[in-house]
């Protein structure tokens, strides 16, 4: 396996661990600081990515083929599914939802794991 595909497997892996997590009955809120760290730690690996690559390989990595254009769909349905479930938690929090949308739009599962990360903050703040 090379570095990518291992990074790749990894990503699979860390997707497991979470499902596993809410499978087994996860707490109602969750951890402000683990959503903060993964939203920081995915950041640096975008802007390392980014100084490497560039920004133009994201368009062309989805628009070369159909599976290319699946992958852009799925992020986009999965970033807006996310955003929906969470706006209502946000609101009840008192979050000023547009920054935080815009944030989301222009950076995917990074500002998602920031508001998050904002949300399980504020929510633990409040429960007793």
């Amino acid at each position: 396996m090379n570095a990518f595909e291992f990074l790749a497997a990894g990503g699979v892996v860390a997707a497991i661990a979470v499902l596993a997590y809410i499978l087994s009955g996860s707490p109602k809120v969750g951890s402000a600081a683990l959503a903060a760290a993964l939203s920081a730690g995915f950041g640096a690996f975008t802007a390392i990515t980014i100084a490497q690559d560039g920004v133009v390989p994201v368009w062309t990595n989805h628009t070369q083929n159909f599976w290319g254009v699946q992958v852009w769909w799925d992020l986009l349905f999965a970033v807006g599914i996310a955003a929906f479930f969470i706006a209502p938690r946000a609101r009840a929090a008192e979050m000023n939802l547009r920054p935080w949308l815009i944030f989301v739009a222009a950076t995917a599962s990074i500002g998602l794991l920031a508001m998050v990360a904002r949300l399980f903050w504020l929510e633990r703040r409040t429960t007793p």
